[in-house]
């Protein structure tokens, strides 16, 4: 790929292509990191709209009943021109940069037709070196599914399906105001199964009302699908939630501790390896967008309230896209998607990067926190050493893992290298 001759020359005198060009000019200006090379780079893309908002969601998602008259129609067309024209203002950011996976979440996007998928994916081939391999992941939840409309998916590009499934108990999928019943979920699980070689489940646990026996029926149910990946989350009250302001009854500690063990145990046996903090993968199975992230790779988000987290030679930024879809839709076709870029500090890198890196089973090595921070080893060497005392992570040669005990004090150990 090659920049057209009018923009590679400077004789693109748009507001769009000149903003642009003062972004890499931004980015690009000299500073104290060092980075030698660039990481992974992947592309998340957000669609925000969703049938119901859920009382634990912290998420940019919008319910469209709310926002729309009841027969109007997703402003599909619309929202994929403004995709488009977001990820071209972003291109003199990533040019060059292959991307190694897509991640398209919400929201809700299984709301969005299978046509609609198949012409973003095509955009995005159009615009960027998308891998011939690369992970196509998309989020999608039982409550819109009918038969064929995830194989329909797969016909489009997507090559791995994430299922909000939640629970398989119709109590408990009430309780979380879930638009799905327990046989909507098996049904979509079924379908995913024959349409996908590999597919994810969302499930929760310690939900208001569950026992250590409900616990265990969900686990057990899903494992009856014979899931290549879960991911397995502890139900937490998030500020600015309906559940933060009406705060359910929920599971003691030391029950939803039990679960955990439970969970671990049961998945293991089933051949699930905890590779993760909330994830569980057969061999050749793990997420490759997820890892990026938890490698502390680079990610470019477009969509309404999307984040991003990039690396420049001499620096790393985290710009974030306006949150309203209306308004995003308006502001990205004019070039203007971008509300905020924020340079990530030297003295917050080692806690930007453990806070991604140290949930991982497998770690990291001291070569990859240098090479994707600029930072020197000096700047961790305390802190490592408090973690070694604390039997948090063992230092094998130059690979640095979490323990079992770091697993169970994760945010202790993370917030060892915090900025004084």
């Amino acid at each position: 790929m090659s920049w057209p001759r009018e923009i590679a020359e400077g004789r693109d005198a748009s507001p769009q292509s000149q903003a642009a060009w003062n972004d890499v000019n931004r980015w690009m200006r000299p500073g104290t990191l060092q980075l030698q090379s660039l990481p992974p780079l992947s592309l998340y893309v957000h669609l925000p709209w969703c049938l119901k908002k859920c009382p634990y969601c912290d998420f940019n998602s919008h319910e469209w009943t709310a926002t729309a008259g009841a027969n109007e129609a997703l402003p599909e067309a619309r929202y994929l021109d403004a995709l488009r024209a977001d990820l071209t203002a972003s291109l003199p950011l990533i040019w060059g940069r292959p991307v190694h996976s897509v991640f398209i979440g919400g929201g809700t996007p299984s709301l969005f037709s299978p046509a609609a998928i198949d012409r973003l994916l095509g955009d995005i081939r159009s615009l960027v070196r998308l891998d011939a391999d690369a992970e196509i992941t998309l989020e999608a939840n039982p409550g819109t599914f009918e038969k064929d409309r995830f194989r329909a998916f797969r016909e489009a590009g997507v090559t791995r399906l994430s299922i909000g499934v939640q629970s398989f108990n119709d109590q408990h999928l009430k309780a979380l105001g879930r638009v799905h019943d327990a046989n909507q979920a098996k049904a979509a699980v079924e379908e995913a199964a024959r349409s996908f070689d590999t597919f994810n489940l969302d499930i929760m646990y310690a939900l208001p009302g569950q026992s250590l026996a409900d616990c265990e029926k969900d686990i057990r149910t899903a494992l009856s699908f014979a899931p290549p990946h879960i991911s397995i989350y502890h139900l937490t009250l998030e500020p600015n939630t309906y559940f933060a302001k009406y705060p359910p009854a929920l599971p003691q500690e030391d029950d939803a501790w039990d679960m955990l063990d439970l969970i671990t145990d049961t998945t293991a046996r089933a051949g699930l390896g905890r590779y993760e903090v909330s994830a569980y993968a057969r061999e050749g199975h793990r997420c490759w967008h997820n890892l990026n992230y938890w490698q502390f790779g680079d990610y470019l988000g477009i969509g309404a309230g999307a984040h991003s987290k990039l690396s420049f030679a001499h620096r790393i930024g985290r710009p974030v896209r306006v949150r309203d879809p209306r308004l995003y839709m308006e502001r990205a076709l004019a070039g203007d998607a971008v509300v905020s870029a924020d340079e990530v500090s030297r003295k917050q890198l080692p806690f930007e990067f453990m806070l991604n890196a140290l949930r991982l089973r497998d770690g990291f090595t001291l070569q990859q926190f240098t090479e994707r921070t600029g930072l020197p080893l000096s700047s961790i060497d305390q802190a490592l050493q408090q973690a070694q005392d604390q039997g948090w992570v063992t230092l094998d040669a130059s690979w640095v893992r979490p323990t079992a005990r770091g697993f169970d004090f994760l945010s202790d150990l993370q917030s060892l290298f915090l900025a004084d």
